[in-house]
């Protein structure tokens, strides 16, 4: 791809964002009830591409349990207020009452509690005594300290993820985490994240990891992008992920699932997504809205609460809804953030695929003016499209 001169020393591609781009329909059309978007990962099937974003407004017990029972995946951030207090539902109701500028000071303090390894454990046990699939997140820095526990508990798939994960992290001060040895010699499939490039997801390919998680800075709560400059639109780093592992598929042979990670909060994204090259999705915001959820229209990304430099903020989403009616439907409102999955299904049936890797396939075009276009009543009433 042609490069855009910045500067006389710095040239740089395009990069694109889900509202950049369009799926464009294909000569065949087929029924919706035809269309198969379940996916496989290591020895599990899941009847659903969705993994619930391991942040503590999204994914509780209760609601991983929920998500397993609906054919997704919860994922269980084991480092928050779920593993430092026995009892967190006091503090959520407080966090949902903050004003805007004290919710970040005051997260710091609540988040600043040591997390308790029975905590994680006993967490764990919830969901596997549910009789669901159990997974659960922790950061680079803390996966040894906390991987004992979450072997006791028996987890299911373990997701290492932060900000950026690298598999050469670099440090003159501590012992930085060998992914590929931990990895190799761990007992669990283990999903890497985030990246957003075609080398940094190559090199988390070659850890071992079944799944590598893409994105950095999309989601809604996230700040890095604002904070720390760095990113790359969605479309974009999918794509270039996706041909990371077309190269170590070549490699190896082995199949390793691209995972797009925020961004997404319509149908019509998620259907991209697949479009660009993922294999499933990781849903924080959508998922914040459902009834269920801890937190009960209030999100907060995982980097939000950081102790010197926070890269999120508590942000509002509203209850819209059921998990089951967010995910599965009946939607009853026409802006596409209900009924996530039957979109899905529809995009995938109207462009006339079958399965998630034959809509990988799915032509897709430079579309600017895509959410606008024909839609300025729409834009000036602020429904549908415009809201």
């Amino acid at each position: 791809m042609a490069e855009i001169e910045i500067g006389i020393f710095k040239s740089g591609r395009q990069a694109y964002g889900f509202d950049d781009i369009a799926i464009v329909p294909s000569r065949r059309t087929r029924d919706p009830e035809d269309v198969d978007i379940s996916w496989d990962i290591d020895a599990y099937h899941f009847d659903l591409p969705l993994l619930g974003a391991g942040m503590d407004g999204v994914t509780s017990p209760a609601t991983a349990i929920e998500l397993g029972r609906l054919g997704g995946l919860g994922v269980l951030n084991l480092e928050g207020l779920w593993t430092r207090y026995e009892d967190p539902l006091p503090l959520f109701e407080e966090i949902r009452e903050l004003d805007d500028d004290k919710a970040t000071a005051r997260m710091q303090q609540m988040y600043a509690e040591p997390i308790k390894l029975e905590l994680v454990t006993e967490r764990i046990r919830q969901v596997k005594e549910a009789g669901v699939t159990a997974a659960a997140s922790v950061t680079p820095q803390r996966t040894i300290e906390l991987a004992p526990a979450v072997l006791e508990a028996e987890l299911d798939i373990l997701v290492i993820q932060g900000t950026v994960v690298s598999a050469e992290h670099v440090s003159k001060t501590v012992e930085p985490l060998n992914l590929k040895r931990f990895i190799r010699e761990f007992d669990l499939p283990v999903i890497v994240g985030g990246c957003a490039s075609y080398q940094a997801g190559l090199h988390l390919m070659r850890t071992g990891a079944v799944g590598v998680l893409v994105g950095v800075g999309p989601g809604n709560a996230c700040t890095t992008r604002g904070v720390l400059g760095i990113g790359v639109p969605q479309a974009t780093a999918i794509a270039d992920v996706a041909g990371a592992r077309m190269r170590h598929l070549d490699e190896t042979g082995v199949y390793v699932h691209v995972i797009a990670d925020g961004g997404m909060s319509k149908g019509g994204d998620i259907a991209k997504a697949i479009a660009c090259g993922a294999d499933a999705v990781m849903l924080g915001s959508p998922l914040s809205s459902a009834v269920e959820a801890p937190a009960r229209g209030f999100h907060w990304g995982m980097a939000t609460f950081h102790p010197t430099l926070p890269r999120g903020t508590r942000v509002r989403t509203g209850v819209r809804g059921t998990l089951k009616e967010i995910l599965l439907g009946p939607a009853h409102e026409n802006d596409g953030r209900m009924n996530l999955f039957g979109a899905l299904r529809t995009a995938m049936a109207t462009c006339g695929y079958e399965t998630l890797k034959e809509f990988q396939k799915a032509e897709v075009m430079v579309a600017p003016s895509l959410q606008t276009e024909g839609k300025q009543l729409q834009r000036s009433q602020g429904v549908g499209m415009g809201h």
